[in-house]
């Protein structure tokens, strides 16, 4: 969650792997709205392969999985979000919003006190 040039990012790790993370919750909710993972990927800018591989991922690191994909050539091929990746979306959102809130609290505003707005460059 951005908030200016401070803020934070929630991932969620499953062993070397990133289960979750806010680029996965917008994708996850774009399958929701569009029915398919390709459909998904372009209405976020991003190649069926790169949407494909991080729907992969997830599908990995939960049980049941979150993403399910129905195969076929019908009016009923596409891609699902499943009960559990719903339950997952709305837990992760829902730590978005209760991360936002520490951006107030004083041991974020000390650490923010010796945080540069951007990286130095090395020269």
């Amino acid at each position: 969650m951005k908030l200016g040039p401070f803020w934070l990012k929630i991932q969620i790790a499953c062993g070397d792997a990133l289960a979750m993370g806010p680029g996965k919750a917008d994708l996850l909710e774009a399958i929701v709205a569009e029915g398919s993972i390709s459909a998904a990927g372009r209405a976020l800018g991003m190649s069926y392969r790169r949407a494909w591989l991080l729907v992969d991922e997830m599908n990995r690191c939960f049980d049941p999985v979150l993403v399910e994909t129905i195969k076929g050539g019908g009016r009923e091929r596409g891609a699902k979000v499943s009960a559990t990746g719903l339950a997952v979306l709305e837990a992760y959102r829902e730590m978005e919003r209760e991360a936002a809130t520490i951006v107030e609290r004083p041991a974020y505003r000390r650490l923010r006190a010796h945080l540069r707005a951007e990286p130095v460059t090395n020269s």
